[in-house]
């Protein structure tokens, strides 16, 4: 019988040994399995998008990659930018496709904002406010749920917060999805375009705690980084060289006018501390030597538990296949 040993340590791995592994899966399943000549994807600036895409140049070469920017008018200018650094770092040459016409289309933006007012009735998205939605910071510290907040920042520089309700949140969500939703349709546009499969950039934390849209950036033909956790990601960054100003980025969802990481919306914890915990939880490591090997007090671990499995039971739906009925005459045969 083989006992684990847990340290704080216990989620480094070896990075050239699970590049090759996932260059191997990838050539196989994509070349193989799917019978596509490469792969098409989407690059923000972020750690996931470029780690990925230098994945995929080592498997198919750059020749076989199309590697998309997909801003809209609330992106941030620096995702760009940082997207092209890293398409030049690996030999790629980006295709930029503005999908802001096709969310105006959509009625995203208005749809949006008026969810936004009826909190704020002064917010005026052309006129200089900003908008996030945030969750409470304190998760080690406090028994807080998940209650959304709903922040703005006037055009002077003053933030106002109130509590979200549910119909305000489900509108703005709703509203904002389209966005993940149509770059995942241009995505599919391009893949078809070259008989490319469409490689999705969603890691482990994202995927199994639903910090990811339905048919949007959860839609996908391979993916490839799904099994690692967020600090594992980087280290395959640092070990695949993606840029260091990459590297050191707070994670960002870019999906909000105003700035906001993926600790602010989502995850409530720094992913050094967040991913030890949930692999300590996964692992059924005792909670009082999580407690001890981490520095925190045993009820501190177990707030972190109990958020994570939250998490995990409301988006069960989410990484739900299509449901299909069976034949009523078979059923009942």
């Amino acid at each position: 019988m083989t006992i684990m040993t847990f340290t704080r340590h216990s989620l480094d791995i070896n990075p050239g040994q699970e590049t090759d592994r996932i260059i191997q899966s990838l050539r196989q399943h994509v070349h193989q399995t799917m019978r596509r000549k490469g792969g098409v994807l989407g690059i923000s600036g972020g750690v996931d998008s470029s780690v990925v895409l230098a994945l995929c140049v080592r498997a198919f070469g750059a020749d076989n990659i199309t590697a998309l920017i997909l801003p809209e008018k609330d992106s941030d200018p620096e995702s760009e930018q940082l997207g092209r650094m890293v398409a030049e770092k690996f030999g790629v040459e980006p295709i930029l496709e503005v999908i802001t016409p096709v969310l105006d289309g959509f009625g995203c933006y208005p749809r949006r904002d008026e969810a936004i007012r009826r909190l704020f009735p002064e917010y005026d998205s052309a006129s200089g406010y900003k908008a996030k939605i945030v969750l409470p910071q304190n998760l080690l510290d406090e028994d807080t749920l998940n209650f959304f907040s709903l922040t703005i920042i006037t055009p002077q520089g003053e933030e106002k917060t109130r509590r979200l309700p549910v119909r305000e949140y489900s509108q703005i969500v709703a509203a904002s999805n389209f966005k993940q939703r149509t770059r995942m349709s241009m995505l599919y546009y391009h893949a078809e375009l070259r008989n490319y499969a469409v490689i999705g950039t969603a890691n482990k934390n994202e995927h199994d705690q639903g910090f990811f849209v339905k048919w949007g950036d959860g839609g996908a033909d391979i993916q490839p980084i799904v099994h690692l956790y967020k600090t594992q990601v980087y280290q395959l960054a640092e070990y695949l060289e993606v840029p260091q100003v990459i590297r050191q980025r707070p994670p960002t969802s870019d999906t909000y006018s105003a700035a906001c990481t993926q600790e602010e919306f989502f995850f409530r914890l720094p992913f050094n501390v967040l991913d030890v915990l949930w692999y300590a939880m996964e692992h059924k490591i005792p909670i009082a030597e999580v407690a001890q090997e981490m520095g925190l007090e045993e009820i501190q671990v177990q707030r972190a538990y109990s958020d994570f499995t939250r998490k995990q039971r409301t988006t069960d739906y989410l990484r739900l296949p299509p449901i299909h009925l069976s034949d009523p005459e078979t059923s009942l045969s």
